[in-house]
């Protein structure tokens, strides 16, 4: 393991604010840099991107590594050939040894140019930062896992278990072909393992750039969509009425918009913030420590919920995320819908989120419909076991050393909501580090500290190591 630790040594030497050189990279990181800079500058959108050619750019990569055709298996539904994706097998030298599946999607959130400062689907590098859609989500994960199939490769290393890699499409979009769910109903056999590794938990920073925690995702909240809708004959916009179908979506919008459902723990989301309270610190971790005490605490409740990444752990949650209403300008509107998308927390149901959707709504003109589920409720986070913590303790040890490692309970949901019920446990790890705003993941110039994706692609390399050489 000491070259786990010459290599972050390394890494660490960038500082967050100062740009990166090509000069000061490794061999290795310049290798992996051409990975990473081809997969963020293939668009992967869903109206306009091709992952079908960012998977088969991939295979390219694997195949030139030494990969033979027979261990590369991309895949494509019928009716989807830009959505198609790919799984890479190393072969360990135990067959009866339990495969390890790394597993990351390749799609991409649309990201419009006009919106955007700089071009969404060119990698730029400015100020320490990697920018680009997809440069943090999931491209980071992604493209790291291909370039550790190639270096173990490269190496000549001989796991004694297999090493699979499922790249697939369909994660961002609800509505979309899901390669993951794909490959767990209709390839299982090709993807069978005994655990799998995804995004979902990474590292915390703090407003300075100093490491707080490296996180462990131990189950995710259930995502579901519910449609609020109101109907009306409509009529000439010179004759006005009250009963307007946008106004009484409006209201009803308005009425569910400052609720907070009530505070909720699992025992990793409780030991979260009773472990991140003294490193937070100040007024916010007192909170954090108040509320682990006592959930129905409103007045720490009411703090923590103010940063949305902790809230979105602490309860079930509801943001109207679309609207469309009217047919002409000067009509009277006959229809408004709006999506509203929850995030309901382990041991609540999506009816149960219904009805609520319906009491704040309080108008019966208003319908609320529950959209369909995008997977099965995962009845039980996937257990830490020593097995699964232990190489985690141990590289994450050599490269942030001192830095505590604490599971949390993500708003979800990622593609390991696909795996687990198929009997694939699967656990949320990339140890890069994120910035206290999110990086602009979902949303505008999204980014990634330079520093935190070089020393998260060494840390995955080297569990990768120990967990494929596990009995």
């Amino acid at each position: 393991m000491k070259s786990i630790i010459a290599l972050a040594a390394l890494a660490l030497t960038t500082s967050p604010a100062t740009a990166l050189a090509q000069s000061q990279l490794r061999p290795d990181q310049v290798a992996f840099h051409a990975i990473y800079k081809e997969l963020v500058e293939t668009n992967t959108e869903l109206s306009d991107g091709d992952c079908t050619l960012a998977a088969s750019r991939m295979a390219a990569r694997l195949k030139a590594a030494g990969y033979p055709d027979a261990d590369l298996h991309p895949f494509q539904a019928e009716g989807h050939p830009k959505e198609g994706g790919l799984v890479a097998v190393l072969h360990g030298t135990d067959p009866k040894a339990k495969a390890i599946l790394l597993l990351a999607h390749i799609d991409v959130v649309e990201a419009k140019r006009a919106d955007w400062q700089r071009d969404p689907f060119t990698l730029v590098e400015e100020n320490g930062y990697f920018y680009g859609r997809g440069s943090s989500d999931d491209k980071a994960s992604a493209s790291v896992w291909t370039d550790t199939l190639i270096r173990l490769k490269q190496e000549g290393f001989k796991p004694r278990r297999d090493v699979k890699m499922a790249l697939t499409c369909g994660e961002e979009t609800a509505s979309a072909f899901n390669g993951a769910h794909y490959l767990a109903t209709e390839k299982r056999d090709l993807i069978d393992a005994a655990f799998a590794l995804n995004e979902g938990a990474g590292g915390r920073l703090d407003a300075s750039g100093k490491a707080i925690a490296l996180n462990i995702e131990a189950g995710e909240k259930f995502p579901q969509d519910y449609q609020l809708e109101v109907t009306n004959p409509g009529g000439h916009s010179s004759r006005p009425s009250p009963d307007n179908a946008i106004y009484h979506l409006a209201f009803a919008l308005t009425r569910i918009a400052p609720y907070q459902f009530p505070v909720e723990f699992t025992d990793a989301s409780k030991a979260y913030l009773a472990q991140m309270a003294p490193l937070v610190g100040g007024d916010m971790g007192a909170a954090m420590a108040a509320l682990a005490k006592d959930p129905a605490d409103a007045k720490a409740a009411a703090l923590v919920e103010a940063d949305p990444g902790y809230n979105g752990m602490l309860h079930t949650t509801c943001v109207a995320t679309m609207l469309n209403a009217g047919h002409a300008t000067n009509a009277l509107p006959q229809r408004a819908r709006a999506i509203v998308n929850c995030r309901i927390f382990p041991g609540t149901s999506v009816e149960q989120v219904r009805d609520q959707l319906i009491k704040l709504a309080d108008d019966p003109k208003v319908a609320v419909t529950a959209l369909g589920a995008r997977s099965e409720v995962t009845k039980a986070p996937p257990p830490l076991t020593p097995q699964i913590m232990e190489p985690i303790r141990q590289v994450a040890g050599q490269i942030w050393p001192g830095v505590p490692i604490i599971p949390v309970l993500t708003a979800g949901a990622t593609d390991g909501a696909f795996m687990s019920p198929v009997g694939i446990p699967t656990y949320g790890v990339t140890g890069m580090f994120g910035d206290p705003d999110g990086n602009g993941v979902h949303g505008l110039n999204e980014r990634i500290r330079m520093s935190s994706l070089y020393n998260g692609r060494d840390f995955l390399y080297g569990i990768v190591k120990l967990y494929a050489m596990q009995k």
